[in-house]
Parts: structure tokens; sequence; C-alpha cells
């Protein structure tokens, strides 16, 4: 072998080690990448669970599923986009989001005061059918927002302790919590201002 031979074999040699070094580097980022997932995936899952084991869930979706709509929740993604994204319909995505404490804007805007409809709800615990006709709306609706106040009770009495567990998760994960996060202070601040009006209204005489 002469000595340009030689010297151009060397440096493809060089090259080789290079490019198994660089593989063997992508091959781990991808394999902590997907482990990551995975962390987080189960993560969520063990506070799902919990709250399926204290709180009598109505969704049907499988905890993979809600998984998943707790993922994309705080990505920001809307009841229809989760709905898609899971093979779901969207009052399926809504009705496990209350499960899970999970609430938006819009599912506390109502053509009625929501403060006397959850001091109406307390007090005597009507039927879906008297509610509709006291609040001049469809039993659905009655039905739907009976569920909001539900949820925000159950996540007050908890100090919102699972969004605040789903959040740390994200967050360790380097992924955003802002926007629910947002959602979460919002609808606390609303729930106190309705719980006060409640005080408020109550007899104190002695």
């Amino acid at each position: 072998m002469d000595e340009k031979t030689e010297e151009l074999r060397d440096i493809f040699m060089d090259v080789s080690d290079e490019e198994a070094v660089t593989e063997s580097q992508e091959a781990s980022r991808g394999s902590l990448a997907d482990t990551d997932e995975a962390g987080v995936a189960d993560r969520l899952g063990d506070i799902i669970a919990r709250m399926r084991e204290r709180y009598e869930f109505r969704t049907e979706l499988a905890d993979e599923a809600l998984v998943t709509v707790v993922r994309l929740f705080y990505e920001g993604s809307d009841d229809a986009g989760i709905a898609a994204e899971i093979g779901a319909d969207e009052p399926d995505v809504v009705e496990a989001r209350l499960d899970l404490h999970l609430l938006r804007d819009e599912d506390t805007e109502a053509p009625f005061d929501l403060a006397e409809f959850r001091r109406r709800v307390a007090d005597d615990d009507p039927s879906v059918a008297d509610l509709a006709a006291e609040f001049d709306i469809d039993e659905s609706w009655a039905a739907h927002y009976r569920r909001v106040v539900a949820a925000q009770d159950a996540a007050r009495r908890v100090s919102h302790r699972f969004q605040s567990e789903f959040e740390d998760v994200l967050t360790d994960a380097g992924l955003s919590t802002q926007h629910a996060a947002g959602l979460r202070e919002d609808g606390l601040d609303e729930a106190t201002e309705d719980i006060d009006s409640l005080d408020s209204g109550a007899d104190v005489s002695m």
C-alpha cells in the first residue's frame, strides 16, 4: 500500500468513526425523548387514576384517552380538536374535562345568574326539569350547568390540587401550561365570587 492510499484509508476511517458516533448520539437522543414522553403519560395517568378513585367519573373514555385530553387541553386545543384527535364526540370531551376539573371560560358563560343557579342547586338539590323551568333554559343546558358548578366546587374543595399536579408534570417536561393555568385562576376567582355572593345572602341573625 503506497503512502497516498494509506492516507486516504486513514481519512475514510476517521470519517466512518465520526458518523458512527453521531448516529449513536442521535439514537440516544431519540430514546431519551421516547422515555420522557412515556414518563409524562405515566405521571398524568397516575393523577387521573387517583381522581377516578376519589370521584365518580361520568366519562366513558379510557385513561389513555384522558391523558390525551389533558395534554391537548393544556396545549390550547378546543374540544372539537381534542375530539378529532381521540376519535370521540365533542360532548364526550366536555364530560371528560369536567371529570378532570378542567374548565374553560365558555363553560360558565350562562344567560342567567350562575351564582343564583349554584345557590339553588346547593340549597334544594332540584331536578334538572325544575332548574330548566326556573332559569328558562333547555333541560340539556340545565344538566350542563349543574355539571359545571359541581366540577368547580369539587376543584375548589381540594384547592385545585389535581390541576396543579397536571401543570407540574407538563412544566417538568418543558411544556407550557400558561394557557390553562390562566383559565384555572379565572375559574377560581369566579367560583370565589359566587361563594362570596352566597355568603352575603345568608341569614346571620341570632
